[in-house]
């Protein structure tokens, strides 16, 4: 059962902004300073920069194909089930940690007010976002916009109060550790940017998900990047050390130098709001990385069901919340460095993926928006996300290593036994070594997944070419060979005798011409009797000589219908003239891979429906 399309641009910009400004810039700051001195502003924004090139490349692929827990679904169908599995509980895991994370902050702030146990705060908070997000992601959706909004207004009182108090000396020495502290803490402060997996979690449910999550997340990342490099100078450049190492309220801390009690109270109910939109944004989103298992059997079908009354997977819901309470009580810094090694490792699979996705050559892949810069801007950001793993130390790598081996094992004794995909990998080593690994059952699940984020309903015209017959050759062939052939191949399809089908055809050529370009021909005929319509499909790589003037047509589509079908023929042949006359058509139709890819490019192609 598909889930329903709620989600608009604003919301998309809400829920990866609200998911990234929260205890990543709340708690954070204080904790990255002691490591990394003045310099954690450089870690912040090179952390930013590096989410980059991941961030385009998910905003690709999830275009491609907008399905729930959207990262997941397309790792699997780029890198295999195996990979797919791993990637799919490390993203589960990701968000599920950020909304641990998010819960310990609201819990941090609230002792200040009352005293209560912090966890108990933390465990009730949990609680409530978890019931909002049973009800349904449209009024969780709506939550976040209100939070964001009001943080974000807070923020940039904070930054018009502080940037003038800003005094250079609390930023000497400013790289006290070394250049290595610095890429080992922008490592460390990943975890602030995880929002923009959330969004590809949330893609199926996102109105015109081909513009709206490209310039979601373009717009997200750059006032989070740019929001977190202002505000940490601020606090840095106003808090001496031994105060902002030994803080984990460092923006309130800064709030309360360069704008009194009130400033401090007004920050510190920006950091709660931060911490509900970031809880409320984890919990919505980590349990969708679980649906595109569970509904490849990857992962116990149980938790793709969908909740009849309300359209939420609500089984999913109920374990995610069961990690993130469990999450509660692990320490803070293990807590952050999980995370944070986990979306590190999204980014670099979803930077591979679109290499393997765009070198396999897959026809339906078609994303609506392609990533710049292709293949260098995969390639810079897998090599600097990995320099930030390195840089992280021993107990992060053995953190990735171990969250890795479990998701391994978990698809090799139960996904690996229940369930298969066909995957992009197998393509490009298809074409590589030559042998025939592959069905088309991929590009056929593409085609669907187009159908669907387009909108286009299976017409008169698309059941007809999906039926139609296609003929491939590799040889050059003259007029008459072809309509010999045609004619051989439509005969029983009509009803009618072959000879008689080939001189209709070679009279409508003498008529006039066919030739509607260079490359491409529409012969069409009426033929005698009733309610009998067919379309033939043909294609010759070395060209089918019509004429002195058309002596190399590589497509040609012939239409055969009765006088009563006259209504759809015109319809057929005004929908086949502006497909072929698509951009690119005529090197797409030359690199298509058999019978049902010249199907798939016609009925596929853009027209008037």
């Amino acid at each position: 059962m598909p889930l329903q399309k709620k989600l608009n641009l604003l919301h998309v910009f809400c829920i990866a902004t609200g998911a990234m400004i929260s205890s990543g810039l709340f708690i954070l700051p204080g904790i990255a300073h002691a490591r990394v001195g003045p310099a954690v502003i450089i870690s912040y924004l090179l952390a930013g920069v590096l989410a980059l090139p991941g961030m385009l490349s998910l905003a690709e692929m999830t275009t491609a194909m907008p399905k729930a827990g959207g990262d997941c679904f397309a790792i699997v169908r780029s890198l295999g089930p195996a990979v797919g599995t791993v990637a799919g509980l490390l993203s589960w895991f990701a968000l599920a940690m950020k909304s641990a994370f998010a819960l310990i902050g609201i819990s941090t702030f609230s002792i200040l007010l009352i005293n209560v146990n912090p966890h108990i705060i933390a465990v009730v908070v949990a609680l409530l976002f978890l019931a909002l997000n049973l009800l349904g992601v449209r009024e969780a959706g709506r939550v976040q916009v209100i939070f964001v909004l009001g943080l974000l207004a807070i923020m940039g009182l904070y930054l018009v109060y502080g940037l003038p108090a800003v005094k250079l000396q609390n930023l000497v020495p400013f790289a006290p550790f070394g250049v290595g502290s610095v890429l080992g803490t922008a490592g460390f402060v990943f975890v602030a940017y995880t929002g923009l997996l959330k969004i590809a979690s949330v893609a199926e449910e996102v109105k015109k998900p081909g513009k709206t999550i490209p310039l979601g997340m373009i717009l997200s990342l750059s006032t989070v990047s740019l929001l977190y490099t202002m505000m940490v100078l601020v606090t840095s450049g106003v808090l001496p050390d031994d105060i902002l190492n030994n803080t984990l309220t460092p923006i309130s801390d800064g709030a309360l130098v360069v704008m009194g009690p009130w400033g401090q109270i007004a920050l510190s109910v920006a950091a709660v709001l931060a911490f509900l939109t970031t809880a409320n944004a984890g919990i919505m989103t980590s349990a969708r990385s679980l649906v595109p298992l569970s509904r490849d059997n990857l992962f116990p079908t149980i938790f793709g069901r969908v909740h009849r009354r309300f359209g939420t997977r609500w089984n999913a819901l109920l374990l995610t919340g069961a990690l993130v309470l469990a999450s509660l009580f692990l320490r803070l810094g293990i807590l952050i460095e999980a995370a944070s090694m986990v979306i590190i490792l999204m980014q670099i699979l979803a930077n591979i993926s679109v290499i393997i996705l765009r070198e396999s050559r897959l026809q339906n892949y078609q994303p609506r928006f392609r990533a710049p810069f292709y293949p260098w801007l995969q390639i810079v950001g897998i090599i600097g996300l990995v320099l930030l793993i390195v840089e992280a130390g021993l107990e992060s790598m053995l953190i990735s290593g171990i969250l890795i081996v479990v998701g391994f094992l978990a698809y090799w004794f139960y996904g690996r036994l229940r369930g298969y995909r066909e995957y992009a990998l197998l393509h490009l080593i298809e074409s590589i070594t030559a042998k025939e690994l592959t069905s088309y059952t991929l590009e056929t699940e593409l085609k669907e997944i187009i159908r669907e984020r387009d909108g286009l309903e299976e017409d008169r015209f698309d059941e007809t070419i999906e039926h139609s017959i296609v003929l491939d050759f590799e040889k050059k062939l003259d007029r008459e060979e072809l309509f010999h052939e045609v004619a051989a191949g439509l005969s029983n399809t009509l009803d009618m005798s072959s000879r008689k089908l080939f001189d209709l055809l070679v009279k409508r050529e003498k008529d006039s011409s066919t030739v509607i370009s260079p490359a491409i021909a529409v012969p069409h005929v009426v033929i005698p009797g009733q309610k009998r319509f067919a379309i033939l499909i043909a294609r010759s790589k070395q060209g089918f000589h019509f004429s002195e003037s058309a002596p190399a047509v590589k497509a040609v589509f012939v239409l055969a219908g009765t006088k009563d079908e006259r209504n759809f023929h015109l319809v057929s042949l005004a929908a086949i003239a502006q497909i072929v006359h698509e951009d690119g058509f005529d090197r797409k139709w030359l690199a298509s891979k058999g019978e049902q890819s010249l199907r798939d490019l016609v009925v596929l192609g853009k027209r008037r429906r």
